[in-house]
């Protein structure tokens, strides 16, 4: 019996060896079967997705306290799933154990933690009394976080400057909702009934804008020369966190999702007087990773006509 023609791709990746088989990447990257590791470097290698699993639970944890009512706690969950996404992303390069897996884990865990747990925070903390307006207005914030993290996942661009993310990072967007939360109060009467529309609607816009910020990698896994400007930036951040909390989280959460609309009112003038390192270097479009253009394809049509 022949195999079917949808085989071929499988036949074509796995090839007979010494009476075994031997997994070939379709896209020429070296394949390393985990069985061929000592276990002290498979044990350092899983360190990742094992942070990327925490910062799951941390947002699923999250939702249940929402539904408690519980918003305080319900925060400093996202607020910890924030750390340990950061973490995750940095001990991956310390480790070299950056996989097409961990990559996929990571979104699949940002989207509960910065996704649905943010948006059933705001749902129950600010937007429930509206009724199916509150309901749109916090699904309006998965469905921006989950468009955000598909584009990410499938317009990787290797040759992309590595300081900026295209559109606000989710964890990012859920710092507004985690300084909302410290700072005001349900309920929302009057004219304080607009607040919870602004924190969630200009965050979630913000992620599926092409607006530019910063990635701050530098400061996570800086190099020997900006090594004392992390260690500066860490302890003017914990001594804030410790000495003025609230405040200290309101400042960060909104002037990082202001960067990007001022940085592009400024870029001229910071061209003009830093440089042109100053200014995020031009964008280049990558082809379509959906619908790929195949030349040859469009001639025989135009044959066909």
């Amino acid at each position: 019996m022949r195999p079917n023609s949808g085989s071929g791709p499988i036949r074509a990746a796995i090839r007979r060896r010494r009476g075994g088989f031997r997994l070939i990447s379709q896209t020429g990257a070296r394949v390393v079967v985990p069985q061929r590791l000592d276990a002290k470097t498979r044990a350092r290698a899983s360190i990742p997705s094992a942070l990327t699993l925490l910062n799951m639970l941390c947002g699923f944890t999250s939702i249940l306290m929402s539904v408690q009512h519980r918003f305080d706690v319900a925060a400093v969950l996202i607020a910890v799933a924030i750390g340990l996404d950061i973490g995750d992303g940095a001990v991956a390069r310390a480790v070299g154990a950056i996989t097409p897996f961990g990559l996929q884990l990571d979104s699949l865990a940002d989207l509960i933690s910065f996704g649905i747990a943010p948006a059933i925070l705001i749902y129950f903390w600010g937007v429930e009394p509206i009724g199916n307006i509150g309901w749109a207005v916090s699904g309006l914030w998965l469905i921006c976080a989950a468009i955000r993290l598909a584009r990410f996942n499938v317009t990787i661009d290797p040759l992309a400057d590595k300081r900026y993310f295209i559109g606000l990072p989710s964890p990012g967007a859920a710092g507004v909702v985690i300084a909302s939360v410290f700072v005001f109060n349900p309920p929302f009467e009057d004219s304080r009934q607009i607040i919870p529309f602004v924190v969630c609607l200009i965050p979630a816009l913000l992620m599926v804008t092409s607006y530019r910020f910063m990635s701050f990698r530098t400061l996570v896994s800086p190099k020997k020369n900006g090594i004392w400007v992390s260690i500066v930036f860490v302890v003017v951040l914990v001594t804030g966190l410790i000495v003025i909390p609230r405040i200290s989280v309101m400042f960060i959460a909104y002037s990082y999702v202001l960067i990007a609309p001022l940085g592009a009112i400024t870029a001229p003038i910071r061209r003009r007087i830093l440089g042109p390192d100053s200014v995020a270097p031009p964008r280049h479009r990558l082809p379509s990773v959906l619908v790929p253009i195949d030349e040859n394809e469009d001639e025989d049509d135009a044959d066909e006509e």
